[in-house]
């Protein structure tokens, strides 16, 4: 079967495609993924494609953000799906480089560094992760120059910290944040969910449930984050297959641990959580 969507693999031609639209009046917008797309992703490219004139998808497994011990080398890069499901959802531009194109010199020896917001939760787990993520989206950010970008709230820290980089690097672009887009049963859309076996996938939902009850508790009154917090743990120590990595009540926008949830303060739970060899995260906004 004939592909519309057009599929691009160097600086210099998606450079020159973008321009073309640009020439036209056309608002750009660019929706970064790793592949393997799911329903969270084709979510993002329909927002992306209700913004914007001209929506361009990156799919790039980025080595640099993956740790020693990750799953680099399994990541599933399904290309010939993803780009039915980019084009279905609307995108006409499917940037897909190489390494080699990304990473010309290859060990990078120039990196994006947003301290603070990158050395905590995730940043603890997998030191170096979110400088890779800023890297990657910065190149992306400089080879299309799109007047918008997408990402989705499921990786909440992961958008807080390319938002303080756009910020403090005066980066021309609008950031848009996504919902997240959850299975019928409460789990969030992620490419390592195809990882799990069946009784993994099974006991998966317990994340979903420990937010579910933490929002719960607050709207009951709840205001001791410690509380929240020993509701979230309870709940995923409640599923035999699940080991908890943390669960954090936070500032919805610094992720600065809270004490106490105060009125007109915005406030966020975040959970990671292990089962078996596959490690899921997910949060859910306590208070607006």
């Amino acid at each position: 079967m004939s592909r519309v969507i057009d599929l691009v693999e160097s600086v210099a031609r998606v450079r020159s495609v973008v321009a073309q639209a640009r020439d036209l009046g056309k608002r750009i917008g660019l929706v970064p993924t790793m592949g393997a797309l799911h329903g969270g992703h084709v979510q993002l490219i329909r927002r992306c494609r209700a913004e914007a004139d001209f929506v361009v998808v990156s799919i790039f497994v980025n080595p640099t953000q993956f740790g020693s011990a990750e799953d680099l080398d399994r990541y599933p890069r399904p290309l010939e799906d993803d780009l039915r499901q980019s084009e279905s959802a609307g995108a006409e531009l499917a940037f897909v480089p190489s390494v080699q194109t990304v990473y010309p010199h290859g060990a990078v020896s120039t990196f994006v560094e947003v301290p603070g917001l990158s050395d905590i939760l995730e940043g603890a787990s997998r030191p170096g992760h979110f400088r890779g993520v800023a890297t990657v989206v910065l190149k992306l950010l400089e080879i299309i120059r799109p007047d918008l970008a997408i990402f989705g709230q499921k990786d909440y820290q992961q958008q807080l910290v390319i938002r303080r980089m756009v910020e403090d690097l005066q980066v021309p672009v609008r950031l848009l944040t996504s919902p997240t887009v959850r299975e019928l049963d409460g789990l969030a859309f992620s490419s390592r969910n195809r990882y799990l076996n069946q009784t993994q996938r099974q006991a998966a939902p317990a994340l979903y449930r420990a937010l579910e009850r933490a929002q719960d508790a607050v709207a009951r009154g709840e205001r001791r984050a410690d509380g929240v917090r020993q509701i979230l743990r309870e709940t995923i120590e409640s599923e035999p297959l699940a080991k908890l990595d943390y669960a954090e009540v936070a500032h919805a926008d610094t992720l600065v641990p809270l004490g106490e949830l105060e009125k007109g303060r915005r406030a966020v739970a975040l959970l990671a959580v292990w089962l078996g060899t596959t490690r899921l995260i997910d949060n859910a906004l306590l208070t607006e």
